[in-house]
């Protein structure tokens, strides 16, 4: 991801037999041999429910038909393939086996003449159970500033990183009480990406959206257990990990004035070592006001959840609320302040080259910090402060453009506005469901029944979080109107990131048949372990190649390496994880609404 694009290009690791582990009880299976199973068809590595739909996408197919078997190669269903109505980005036509009616529990794998078998897979309820808790297990192994012990990490544990208990104020963020060189304290908070650096702007969105699963599903949340350690102190395990960093977050504050530093980093990109290893001067660096929106969001949201946990958690929905206002405050006062790192760097020093996550627009921070500071307060003077209705885009969201989770936050909560609702909330509505059908329309006529493969513009720098939030935001239409078609191309999206793709991969590490061996994390190359860290998200593909490492193949849905040095395509960062997160578990919570017709 961005924060990469200055990081040096660094020795490739010796390729090593492809092994595939799991967190807890996953299932998995031995790589298989190149060009043997799995190479032909691409279907959800994990498997599938039984009363939901069950695609399987056959590549250069000479056969009319496929074969369902145990893994005794036994028959179990012979069903017709049928060619799809648009070739793939790669021009060519793909053949569709559709096993849909098929709901018998069990291991099974696909079998078409002339194009071999499928990588094994599973029909059984709760079928993402693992790589669901697997996805948001992954922030506990993104830990600063603790230890982590084999108890909890496995042959994964380490040494403490990055303790942030002796923090350097920068020059460019001095105040009347906090002058050049104060040390700090901000310890916690989860490393970005393949970096050990910390940011409030790419935290916030992550942070935000592990809370809103907990928020939109917590009946559900409230057993899915973690292995972490805090499990077990009444409060669910998702609260748990979002915790670790939100109390960081708390400790990103300017207590004097309000405003929010836009980062904890060292000035250089740590080197591809263990975090313990990690010894450079650490800074906060300048306030900004996509930061201090930011942050006044997830605190507010976060304010309104944690009030539920008053014995466990004594004060702090207070003083997250308390915090959201002040910061808010800092904005309204402040509200055009770019986080510029070029120009920082020409006044400043020492300069700064970890990522910048710089933004220029901040309509949609403005949006999104109002809209959660309403629903938490229900006064209605925050909205009354921003233009709701900017336009008519509806921007799906990443770190830069946070607009659709303001809108979502009005939306699902609409029912506790009574008279306070805004005019623009029918209109909202109206539009989140519009772009919904945007999504979904014509996905049943692409090479792969997705909506993720419907346009080439899909695939750039994070491609499979653009799967993943797409998924979200049909999960977000499906609550607002029942309409299945929603649950199952959000649940189609997740098919493809589990192996239903133009690459064959299953793109979460550890929970597939071909898994991403190498991703860009400074842990998984540093640890000694064959297996990278499991339940990390790769970037996907991406035909740019702005780390100079050459992909395969150019045509967008093929453009991906497994190749540590390649940043571009397989990074793995929190803001992609989250919304991974959120889908996997959202679908696991709502499997029992899932059915064959679309």
């Amino acid at each position: 991801m961005n924060t990469e694009y200055l990081c040096k290009r660094l020795l490739c690791r010796i390729c090593i037999l492809m092994a595939i582990v799991a967190i807890t009880s996953q299932n998995s299976y031995s790589q298989p041999a190149t060009g043997s199973a799995g190479s032909n068809i691409r279907l959800n590595q994990l498997g599938f429910y039984p009363q939901g739909p069950k695609i399987a996408i056959v590549l250069n197919s000479k056969s009319e038909e496929f074969y369902l078997q145990t893994l005794d190669k036994k028959n179990v269903l012979v069903g017709k393939l049928k060619k799809s109505v648009r070739p793939g980005l790669n021009r060519s036509f793909t053949d569709i086996a559709d096993f849909g009616i098929y709901n018998t529990p069990g291991k099974y794998q696909l079998y078409v003449p002339g194009s071999g078998y499928s990588y094994p897979f599973e029909i059984k309820k709760s079928v993402h159970h693992n790589v669901a808790a697997g996805a948001i297990k992954a922030y506990y192994f993104m830990r600063a500033s603790i230890p982590l012990k084999g108890k909890y990490a496995g042959k994964w544990s380490r040494a403490e990183g990055h303790p942030d208990t002796n923090v350097l104020i920068h020059p460019s963020a001095v105040s009347d009480k906090r002058p050049a060189g104060t040390s700090i304290s901000a310890p916690r908070g989860w490393y970005d990406a393949g970096d050990y650096n910390k940011y409030i702007v790419n935290s916030g969105i992550s942070t935000s959206t592990l809370l809103s699963l907990y928020e939109d599903f917590p009946a559900y949340m409230k057993t899915v257990n973690l292995n972490i350690p805090e499990s077990g102190n009444k409060i669910p395990d998702v609260l748990n990990e979002v915790l670790w960093n939100l109390r960081w977050m708390l400790a990103m504050q300017d207590p004097e004035d309000g405003g929010v530093y836009n980062k904890l980093t060292n000035a250089e990109f740590d080197k591809m070592e263990m975090p313990d290893k990690g010894t450079q001067p650490r800074y906060v660096v300048q306030k900004g006001t996509a930061a201090t929106l930011d942050f006044a969001a997830v605190m507010a949201q976060a304010s309104r959840i944690l009030k539920k946990f008053p014995k466990q958690l004594p004060g702090l929905a207070d003083s997250c609320l308390a915090q959201a206002n002040k910061a808010w405050a800092w904005a309204m006062k402040n509200p055009g302040v770019v986080y510029n790192q070029d120009a920082m760097n020409q006044k400043f020093n020492p300069k700064v080259i970890t990522g910048g996550y710089g933004d220029w627009n901040f309509k949609d921070e403005f949006i999104w910090a109002a809209s959660e500071l309403f629903v938490t307060t229900l006064n209605p003077g925050f909205l009354k402060q921003v233009n709701l209705l900017p336009d008519t885009n509806m921007p799906l969201p990443t770190w830069s453009q946070v607009r659709l989770l303001g809108y979502y936050t009005l939306v699902k909560n609409s029912s506790a506005f009574g008279a306070k609702a805004p005019a623009e909330l029918p209109e909202i509505k109206r539009r989140l469901l519009a772009f919904a059908d945007k999504l979904v329309n014509g996905a049943d006529e692409t090479a792969y029944q997705t909506v993720m493969t419907k346009s080439a513009r899909n695939f750039g720098w994070g491609s499979n979080s653009v799967a993943a939030n797409q998924g979200v935001a049909l999960i977000q239409a499906y609550k607002l109107s029942p309409d299945k078609k929603y649950l199952n191309y959000a649940l189609a999206n997740l098919d493809y990131i589990l192996g239903r793709n133009a690459a064959g991969y299953s793109y979460v590490t550890g929970f597939g048949s071909k898994t991403p061996m190498h991703p860009h994390h400074r842990p998984s190359v540093a640890d000694g372990v064959v297996d990278p860290i499991p339940g990390l998200l790769a970037g996907g593909p991406n035909p740019g190649m702005q780390d100079k490492i050459r992909v395969p193949s150019t045509v967008p849905d093929e453009a991906y390496i497994d190749d540590d040095r390649a940043y571009a395509a397989n990074e793995i960062a929190i803001n992609w994880n989250a919304p991974f997160a959120y889908l996997a578990n959202a679908i696991e919570a709502l499997q029992n609404q899932l059915n064959t017709s679309k």
